[in-house]
């Protein structure tokens, strides 16, 4: 996944980002959180926001953005919806990105919860 946003933040002129261990750590949580609650939104069951979970894992940058989704879609097809949408892609390629997180977390059904975190 890391090689893939990086390509396409080459294509748009921006720097790459360098996966981060403790972004991927509140992505992980929060992808986990969302299948426990069953819907994809960007708050947790403890009424968290991404701020907050990125500020526990111990990330000491700002917290720039969160794409999320809930799918049974490969990494990459999850990747090209989200640059489908103005919003999501902004986030992808905001140029003030410097770290990202990236995990999932799938069901016994299949279905899987996808967290995508930058930050800078």
């Amino acid at each position: 996944m890391v090689d893939a946003v990086n390509t396409l933040r080459d294509a748009a002129g921006v720097p790459p980002v360098s996966l981060n261990a403790q972004l991927t750590a509140a992505a992980a949580t929060h992808s986990r959180d969302m299948s426990v609650q069953n819907r994809p939104w960007h708050f947790g069951s403890d009424g968290s926001s991404p701020l907050d979970r990125v500020k526990r894992s111990g990330y000491p940058g700002m917290m720039l953005g969160e794409n999320i989704s809930e799918t049974y879609e490969t990494e990459l097809e999850t990747l090209s919806a989200w640059m489908a949408k103005s919003d999501t892609r902004a986030v992808i390629l905001d140029p003030n990105a410097k770290d990202m997180g990236f995990a999932w977390h799938q069901d016994k059904n299949g279905k899987i919860w996808w967290t995508l975190v930058t930050g800078g």
